[in-house]
Protein backbone atom coordinates (compact mmCIF):
# COMPACT_ATOMS: atom_id res chain seq x y z
CA UNK A 1 0.00 0.00 0.00
CA UNK A 2 1.30 3.44 -0.95
CA UNK A 3 0.71 6.35 1.43
CA UNK A 4 0.91 9.83 -0.02
CA UNK A 5 3.45 11.99 1.77
CA UNK A 6 1.71 14.80 3.62
CA UNK A 7 2.91 17.55 5.91
CA UNK A 8 1.54 17.24 9.42
CA UNK A 9 -0.39 14.44 11.02
CA UNK A 10 -2.32 11.68 9.27
CA UNK A 11 -4.65 11.25 12.25
CA UNK A 12 -5.51 13.14 15.43
CA UNK A 13 -7.49 12.24 18.52
CA UNK A 14 -10.37 14.60 19.28
CA UNK A 15 -11.26 15.61 22.86
CA UNK A 16 -14.21 13.18 22.89
CA UNK A 17 -11.83 10.28 22.14
CA UNK A 18 -12.73 9.83 18.47
CA UNK A 19 -9.97 9.64 15.89
CA UNK A 20 -10.08 11.96 12.89
CA UNK A 21 -8.02 11.19 9.80
CA UNK A 22 -7.49 13.01 6.52
CA UNK A 23 -10.06 10.63 5.03
CA UNK A 24 -12.68 12.31 7.25
CA UNK A 25 -12.07 15.67 5.56
CA UNK A 26 -14.15 16.79 2.55
CA UNK A 27 -12.76 16.19 -0.93
CA UNK A 28 -10.45 18.86 -2.35
CA UNK A 29 -12.30 21.45 -4.37
CA UNK A 30 -15.60 20.94 -2.52
CA UNK A 31 -18.16 23.49 -3.72
CA UNK A 32 -21.29 22.49 -1.77
CA UNK A 33 -20.63 23.31 1.85
CA UNK A 34 -23.03 21.65 4.26
CA UNK A 35 -22.60 22.16 8.01
CA UNK A 36 -20.92 18.79 8.59
CA UNK A 37 -18.23 19.50 5.98
CA UNK A 38 -17.55 22.95 7.41
CA UNK A 39 -17.28 21.45 10.90
CA UNK A 40 -14.87 18.77 9.67
CA UNK A 41 -12.54 21.41 8.20
CA UNK A 42 -12.70 23.51 11.38
CA UNK A 43 -11.90 20.44 13.54
CA UNK A 44 -9.10 19.42 11.17
CA UNK A 45 -7.44 22.81 11.52
CA UNK A 46 -8.15 23.22 15.24
CA UNK A 47 -6.65 19.84 16.20
CA UNK A 48 -3.62 19.98 13.90
CA UNK A 49 -4.64 17.63 11.11
CA UNK A 50 -3.89 20.40 8.62
CA UNK A 51 -2.80 24.02 8.75
CA UNK A 52 -5.22 26.85 8.09
CA UNK A 53 -3.22 27.88 5.04
CA UNK A 54 -3.44 24.35 3.65
CA UNK A 55 -7.21 24.29 4.24
CA UNK A 56 -7.72 27.66 2.55
CA UNK A 57 -5.75 26.57 -0.49
CA UNK A 58 -7.19 23.06 -0.70
CA UNK A 59 -10.81 24.20 -0.49
CA UNK A 60 -10.52 27.61 -2.17
CA UNK A 61 -11.70 29.50 0.91
CA UNK A 62 -10.92 33.07 1.89
CA UNK A 63 -9.54 33.99 5.30
CA UNK A 64 -12.75 35.90 6.01
CA UNK A 65 -15.00 32.95 5.14
CA UNK A 66 -13.05 30.52 7.30
CA UNK A 67 -12.87 33.02 10.17
CA UNK A 68 -16.66 33.46 9.98
CA UNK A 69 -17.15 29.68 10.25
CA UNK A 70 -14.89 29.53 13.29
CA UNK A 71 -16.57 32.54 14.94
CA UNK A 72 -20.06 31.13 14.40
CA UNK A 73 -19.00 27.77 15.80
CA UNK A 74 -17.41 29.34 18.88
CA UNK A 75 -20.38 31.62 19.57
CA UNK A 76 -23.32 29.38 18.66
CA UNK A 77 -22.07 25.81 18.09
CA UNK A 78 -21.95 23.74 14.92
CA UNK A 79 -25.69 24.26 14.31
CA UNK A 80 -24.87 27.84 13.32
CA UNK A 81 -22.99 26.55 10.25
CA UNK A 82 -26.23 25.55 8.55
CA UNK A 83 -27.12 27.93 5.74
CA UNK A 84 -30.66 28.44 7.07
CA UNK A 85 -29.29 29.26 10.52
CA UNK A 86 -26.86 31.83 9.12
CA UNK A 87 -29.71 34.27 8.54
CA UNK A 88 -30.86 33.87 12.15
CA UNK A 89 -27.42 34.39 13.69
CA UNK A 90 -26.50 37.26 11.37
CA UNK A 91 -29.74 39.09 12.14
CA UNK A 92 -29.12 38.60 15.88
CA UNK A 93 -26.01 40.79 15.57
CA UNK A 94 -27.93 43.73 14.07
Amino acid sequence: MFLKKVDGSRAVTLPDGRTMTRADLPAAGTRRWVASRKAAVIRGVAYGLMSQEEALELYGLSNEEFAAWVRLTEEHGEEALRSTALQKYRSAKV
